[in-house]
């Protein structure tokens, strides 16, 4: 019964890998062997699988009996009998339960380790989510960097034009030494973003449990796609953050069934062996017969009072788990809507850089027409190339926000 249950929850996690690819992986190839990586490495999730395996064994342990009891005793004083002297006395007693015990108890087990396996879909969700965020930071940071390394070669090209329009008095120097501070204001840039680069890439190593200098490939580039799937909202009810409730509350309905049995009388059955030592002074036939007495016995909870405190927790808990599954819905419910609405703000947006980008690549190539000609602005040079690169970088900005909220849409409706 337990593994046909882990099958179905193997598919879900399968399921749910293949629709988040199918979305994704048309853009970025490399990210799914990171998170195939990270799915197989993660101490986390191996911590928990071992955890589960702890879990599922105590199904094993529910099915058994309470302990056999054996007795031993000796007689000091050897009560005399008509057919001889006590000498020791053996007993042995196997207590029942009250039928259904055990499969209560196999029960109560078995929702709790399926509890433990939704932590563990959990905690892949979640370290999907985890990695495809540090991956597409790193995109974004990787975009940057050729971006600004682009608007440093402009700016070198713009130098040279300016040192030219220089020699034949068109331009001043102030014009240059202006392109060149602006140069090194790029050079910074660039080199703090490497040095972001180099602390996120540690940081996705981490996750990939994986040396903290290991190189790790990034799709050059990536584009906001035109239509998404169209998001479910009730399939947030799936959600292992949620079924996981479901599964506590079976399980306390299983632990409230296992006290209802408890609080019917066991049966017991018992076997009392006393050695008799043979009268020395006497000849009859049973001279020195031992003793052989089956047993049997009740136990009966006659002060209750235990089993009702328990019903009355078990309800308790029962409670607190609806009202906490009811609230984490809510902030999953309103985290969707907010994810749903900046995906769709990071779409409009990208729409508009795009539009103002190709403006801004049309207005330069009017400022290089304008130098054919002698009348270069080296202002409007530099003005341009700033508000060229503030497009730029919040396109790349836009499309990272497009794409780690596409993530969390899937981590909570797949």
């Amino acid at each position: 019964m337990l593994k046909m249950k882990n099958l179905n929850i193997h598919l879900q996690q399968v399921f749910f890998l293949s629709s988040f690819f199918f979305c994704l992986l048309t853009n970025a190839q490399q990210l799914e062997s990171l998170i195939n990586d990270g799915l197989a490495n993660n101490p986390q999730i191996q911590a928990l699988q071992f955890n589960y395996q702890v879990e599922a064994e105590k199904v094993n342990e529910a099915n058994t009996l309470p302990n056999t009891e054996f007795s031993a005793g000796y007689f000091v004083s050897e009560p005399e009998t008509r057919t001889g002297a006590q000498v020791f006395k053996l007993s042995a007693k196997q207590m029942l339960p009250s039928f259904g015990t055990i499969s209560a108890k196999e029960n109560y087990a078995n929702a709790n380790a399926e509890a433990v396996m939704l932590d563990i879909e959990t905690a892949k969700r979640k370290l999907i989510l985890n990695i495809s965020t540090s991956y597409y930071n790193l995109y974004a940071l990787q975009a940057k960097q050729n971006v600004l390394l682009e608007n440093i070669k402009l700016l070198e090209t713009y130098e040279t034009m300016a040192l030219t329009s220089v020699e034949v008095g068109k331009a001043s120097v102030v014009d240059v030494l202006r392109l060149q501070i602006r140069q090194n204001e790029l050079s910074e840039n660039l080199d703090v973003i490497q040095q972001d680069f180099i602390s996120e890439q540690a940081n996705l190593s981490r996750l990939l449990n994986k040396e903290l200098n290991t190189p790790i490939t990034i799709d050059s580039s990536l584009d906001i796609p035109e239509t998404e799937k169209l998001i479910e909202e009730e399939q947030i009810q799936l959600n292992p953050e949620l079924t996981k409730y479901d599964k506590l509350y079976e399980s306390v309905s299983q632990l409230e069934l296992l006290n209802q049995k408890e609080k019917n009388p066991m049966l017991g059955f018992g076997l009392d062996y006393i050695n008799v030592a043979e009268r020395p002074d006497m000849s009859f036939s049973d001279n020195g017969k031992d003793i052989i007495m089956p047993m049997v016995s009740v136990s009966i909870p006659l002060f209750n009072n235990s089993f009702k405190s328990k019903t009355l927790q078990n309800k308790l808990r029962q409670q607190n788990l609806t009202a906490q599954k009811n609230d984490r819905y809510n902030e999953l419910l309103a985290l969707l809507k907010q994810s749903e609405s900046s995906r769709n703000s990071a779409k409009i947006q990208y729409k508009t850089l795009k539009q103002n980008l190709k403006q801004a690549k049309d207005a330069e190539t009017i400022l290089i027409r304008s130098y054919e000609t002698g009348t270069i602005d080296f202002n409007d040079v530099l003005d341009l190339q700033e508000l060229q690169l503030k497009f730029q970088m919040n396109q790349i900005e836009t499309i990272k926000n497009y794409y780690i909220q596409t993530l969390i849409i899937n981590y909570l409706t797949n």
